[in-house]
């Protein structure tokens, strides 16, 4: 079991005045506490994660690189954005396939931030070459699908979160029994946790514990895109 400590309220107390400071100025006069309280932890984090992803599946990764890895950067894109804060206010970190390069590919997701922290597993905002070839999976296992997302543990864990059509994808029948499942732009399920969770000695196997019950849906939408799980 690990007992490591990897976060704590300094974490939390940074993001939350970055929030009411989101300027460069001020940033770049803390910015020796965002490496200190935030980006090292969560490199800590990553690395030491690698061995029980590796547990869930070996073609998943945990890359503690500090630019390209698993981390997100904490700078935001704001060229096609009307808010135009330089930086992100919360800290994450994405385990996705290493057959895969961007955030759009299947993975598992850490979010830390200020009364909102989370875990997350699936397909974000996929193409739409790959949310076709989801939805044909659907369509085509209907059962194993059914199997999984009502499953009492995954059911109990999980909740779907995302965009969904309005209407249903064209090509796809109307009636089908997971009409509403087709309908999915993201196929994300979440869970939700707690500061107290992240900073708690045991939130390493509970991650790990969490993205078990995940691994029959994640094997799902791997496959379904042509991928190894």
């Amino acid at each position: 079991m690990n007992k490591t400590v990897y976060f704590d309220a300094k974490l939390f107390k940074f993001l939350s005045q970055l929030k009411k400071n989101n300027n460069r100025e001020w940033f770049q006069k803390n910015k020796s506490r965002y490496e200190l309280d935030v980006r090292d932890p969560l490199l800590r984090f990553i690395a030491d994660f690698a061995t029980p992803l590796h547990k869930i599946s070996k073609h998943f990764t945990a890359d503690p690189r500090p630019i390209g890895g698993s981390l997100f950067r904490i700078y935001r894109d704001t060229r096609f954005s009307r808010d135009k804060s330089p930086y992100k206010t919360m800290a994450s970190a994405h385990f996705r396939h290493e057959a895969a390069g961007d955030v759009h590919a299947p993975g598992f997701y850490l979010h830390l931030e200020p009364t909102d922290v989370f875990l997350a597993a699936g397909i974000w905002q996929p193409g739409s070459d790959t949310l076709a070839k989801v939805r044909q999976a659907i369509v085509t296992h209907p059962e194993r699908w059914k199997q999984i997302t009502s499953g009492k543990t995954f059911k109990r864990t999980w909740i779907f979160w995302g965009e969904k059509l309005k209407r249903p994808p064209a090509g796809f029948d109307p009636n089908h029994a997971f009409i509403e499942d087709l309908k999915r732009k993201d196929f994300v399920a979440v869970h939700a946790l707690t500061e107290k969770d992240a900073c708690d000695t045991g939130f390493m196997d509970h991650t790990a514990d969490l993205y078990t019950t995940a691994a029959l849906f994640m094997k799902f939408l791997t496959e379904a895109v042509g991928l190894e799980y």
